[in-house]
């Protein structure tokens, strides 16, 4: 029996504070190390942050001054990839011998991008940026290309992340099935109980296990000079958890957890993948590709091309 202990991570990111933000991601993972975990998840945009309620000053048709202003402190507090952050991570996870998939903001140029970073005992291995950034995300990201769907071979099982509502995409999720992930990771902002569902349905359809990692953000995690539009007390609470770790077939093992930040861990059996993928394997012989292909395009796709 091939056993890898997990860990998810709930906690919230202090906002325009990303030295704080990184200070916190090193000691949470230290910490859910010490309880054994080989594999550690972080929310998504733990480092630069994620601005729940904020409207950066947007009117179809107009933007304020202020708003421009809120978008500058969010622009600085991002942070480049590889950079001085990602360094750190790289070199905590070669210390501790594990893998982790840490959220985070990504300053690319003048644009910004909302990305999973995978780390390993060998330091930094790649990144995915979100393909499809949710409504007002659109304003502040902008959206991956078909270059940054990584598998990462943790040695016990293939590592994948998708972001917040990429789990809701059918086409990626077949993408990144196709790859054999075996370990499905999901840094989330989504504190909704219909996410929990979300996570046993892919668990179920990926025949993979689920690690889902989300922030719980309060008021007193954000500066007190901004407004987000759920109110200014400071244990309001902005986003509310919902973490959780699912079985191949659909089993809960921890979570999901309410309330506060902490760390889930759980103990996989690697076996159940095997186990679960007898009766259904959703791009192998449960698939039909005498009906159904799909053509998946990870050219990169940058918007000038010299020569």
């Amino acid at each position: 029996m091939t056993l890898l202990t997990a860990a998810v991570v709930q906690a919230g990111s202090p906002l325009f504070d990303t030295p704080a933000a990184l200070t916190k991601a090193l000691d949470l993972i230290r910490a859910a190390a010490a309880r054994g975990a080989q594999v550690v998840v972080l929310p998504e945009a733990f480092l630069g942050g994620y601005p729940k309620g904020f409207d950066f000053g947007v009117r179809v048709g107009s933007r304020s001054p202020e708003g421009r202003d809120t978008f500058r402190r969010y622009f600085e507090s991002a942070v480049a990839v590889p950079g001085a952050e990602t360094d750190e991570l790289a070199s905590l996870a070669v210390e501790l011998n594990i893998h982790a998939v840490v959220g985070a903001v990504e300053r690319s140029g003048s644009t910004l991008y909302c990305v999973a970073l995978f780390f390993g005992p060998q330091g930094y291995l790649g990144k995915h940026r979100k393909l499809m950034p949710t409504a007002a995300e659109r304003l502040i990201w902008g959206l991956g290309d078909g270059s940054t769907m990584p598998v990462v071979d943790s040695g016990r099982g293939l590592l994948g992340a998708a972001i917040c509502w990429e789990n809701y995409m059918p086409l990626f999720r077949t993408t990144m099935y196709a790859k054999g992930v075996d370990i499905w990771c999901a840094p989330t902002v989504d504190d909704r109980e219909t996410w929990h569902m979300t996570m046993r349905h892919v668990a179920l359809e990926g025949r993979c296990f689920v690690l889902s990692a989300a922030q719980y953000l309060l008021r007193s995690d954000l500066p007190p000079d901004v407004h987000p539009v759920q109110g200014d007390a400071p244990d309001t609470v902005l986003i509310g958890g919902g973490s959780t770790i699912v079985s191949p077939l659909g089993e809960v093992l921890a979570g999901p957890l309410r309330d506060g930040e902490g760390i889930l861990v759980a103990e996989l059996d690697l076996g159940d993948i095997a186990r679960s993928r007898f009766d259904f394997d959703p791009t192998g012989h449960y698939a039909r590709p005498d009906l159904f292909t799909l053509h998946v395009d990870e050219t990169p796709r940058p918007p000038t091309r010299a020569g």
